[in-house]
Formats: C-alpha cells, sequence, structure tokens
C-alpha cells in the first residue's frame, strides 16, 4: 500500500523533472507541471510528441520523475524519485489537469500520464535519512 506521506508530498508540489532516453542511450530530463491523480496513482502532465521529451517517451516509455521541496536546511530536505511507464493520456487525465490548472482548459493539450512503478521518499524531517519505498505489485 502506497503511503499516505509519499502522496501528500506529491500533492504538495507542482512541478515534476521527467527523464527520458534516446535510442542511442543518451539521458535527456525536462520539466514539467503535473497533477496528481490519487485514485489511480498517477503523474500527469502535457508535452508536445515534438518536443526531445515527448519523442523519446514515444519511443520508450520507461522514464524516471523527480520532485524536490528546495531547501538549504538539511533538516527539511525532502524528495521522491520515482521510475515508471509513461503512456499518453485519457480524458479522466484530461479533467484532473484541468482541475490543477484551469487556464489548460483552453490551450491544446497532449497530456501524458506515468504510470510509477518504484516511489522512494527521502524525508529528513522523519529522521535524517529516513526514505520510504513503494514498489508495484504489477
Amino acid at each position: 500500500m502506497l503511503d499516505e506521506r509519499i502522496i501528500k508530498f506529491i500533492k504538495r508540489h507542482h512541478v515534476l523533472t521527467l527523464a527520458t532516453v534516446n535510442s542511442e542511450g543518451m539521458p535527456y530530463v525536462a520539466n514539467c507541471f503535473y497533477a496528481y491523480d490519487k485514485r489511480r496513482n498517477l503523474l500527469i502532465f502535457t508535452s508536445d510528441e515534438t518536443t526531445r521529451h515527448g519523442g523519446e517517451m514515444s519511443a520508450n516509455g520507461n522514464v524516471a520523475v523527480s520532485i524536490v521541496l528546495e531547501t538549504r536546511v538539511v533538516g527539511r530536505v525532502e524528495g521522491v524519485q520515482i521510475t515508471g511507464i509513461a503512456e499518453r493520456g485519457d480524458n479522466e487525465a484530461k479533467l484532473c489537469y484541468i482541475k490543477r490548472f484551469p487556464y489548460a482548459a483552453v490551450a491544446p493539450l497532449t497530456l501524458w500520464m506515468v504510470r510509477p512503478t518504484m516511489m522512494k521518499l527521502t524525508d529528513n524531517t522523519l529522521g535524517f535519512g529516513t526514505k520510504l519505498i513503494w514498489r508495484s505489485e504489477e
């Protein structure tokens, strides 16, 4: 079962860093605004297929994601690292994204969903170096 503290951290933030890889094995990262669908445990974001990361996700859906709290205070360090599968968003994802970002309702959206296979939250507020790990049962 996914720890509620991981969900709470994901819901408090709105920008993720997405890592993709091209056919030659060269990595790339991009930052994207995201919405979180708690019921389906999906990270939802928009990115056109003409972007480098969009094209790379189309060819290879294996991605990594990082969401981090920026702080210089060691005792407040928090961040989640995620591995998962990216796929094109559906109508339910669109509704979730627009609910989080209402201005997106008037924009042409190419939505993506990341279905996590592993999540690791590092949370120093729970004790230095505390890590909460979740793995998909699939």
